[in-house]
């Protein structure tokens, strides 16, 4: 695969809970959507955006996803549009299923240039308005949340950081939400992201840490709701489309972050609709 010795870009979280027939699409409509009359770009989130852009730039892309069916129309598409990927099944709550990937990616299609850590989770979104407080919320939850938000990305970039500091170069990008600026309660209908907050904390770490060897580092802080089939058919995206956010617009700042020159190297990088006010 990858006969070609094309550059390797790796999306953790290549699928959406919100596509079509995602978790959150089927929690919120209570049914799968046709998403058959939307832009190809915007069926899987952010994560299928930035894996469509990065081929359309020559990248081989890894589509990483729990179940390889959640992707298989995902890795269609990109073929369609004459790119290449592979999918790979990957668990971020088990350790060994991260080694057991990103070995596969290693013997498959070689290390990679660039790594897009876009894992997200439901884990808290369907807890009832009485239960918003801290101590309603299972300790199970929890857990799911901070293997995610935290540890996910820990044990990711210890797989693909220490090749790219031997080559001197690569992109390693985070995907996050305005959670991750500071603690904020939780509210009805979110998910449990206090967690995200360590994510920005390890971005902050890495590019400490990563910087001097030629690795790049960028927390990327997506402050909006993201178009996709399931967020399109909520009652408040019908009635402010103005504020959400196009993902192939978001793809295409991971695109500028990974190609942006060493010496003005963006760390983070915050993206609001026009309408609204910044989160801090």
């Amino acid at each position: 695969m990858n006969s070609t010795r094309k550059p390797v870009a790796v999306v953790v979280g290549a699928t959406s809970k919100w596509q079509a027939d995602g978790r959150n699409t089927k929690l919120a409509h209570g049914k799968v959507l046709d998403d058959s009359d939307l832009p190809v770009g915007v069926r899987w989130g952010v994560g299928g955006a930035i894996a469509q852009k990065f081929a359309k730039e020559g990248f081989f892309v890894v589509l990483t996803t729990r179940n390889a069916a959640n992707a298989s129309a995902l890795e269609s598409a990109i073929g369609e549009q004459g790119g290449e990927s592979m999918i790979v099944e990957l668990d971020l709550v088990s350790q060994d299923s991260i080694s057991n990937a990103f070995a596969q990616i290693r013997d498959q299609v070689g290390d990679p240039n660039v790594l897009v850590y876009n894992a997200g989770y439901l884990e808290g979104r369907d807890l009832p308005p009485e239960k918003e407080l801290l101590e309603h919320m299972p300790v199970e939850l929890f857990e799911t949340a901070q293997h995610i938000a935290s540890r996910g990305p820990f044990l990711v970039a210890k797989e693909v950081l220490p090749a790219m500091r031997e080559r001197g170069e690569g992109s390693f990008l985070i995907s996050n939400n305005s959670s991750s600026l500071r603690g904020r309660k939780r509210q009805t209908g979110q998910s449990l992201y206090y967690p995200r907050v360590m994510m920005r904390t390890l971005a902050q770490v890495l590019t400490e840490e990563y910087s001097e060897y030629g690795v790049h580092v960028a927390n990327v802080v997506i402050d909006g709701t993201i178009d996709s089939p399931g967020t399109r058919a909520l009652p408040r995206s019908q009635q402010h489309p103005e504020l959400v956010i196009n993902p192939v617009k978001i793809a295409e700042a991971f695109y500028y972050l990974h190609t942006q020159d060493k010496s003005c190297w963006t760390h983070e990088l915050q993206l609001t609709p026009y309408p609204s006010k910044p989160s801090y």
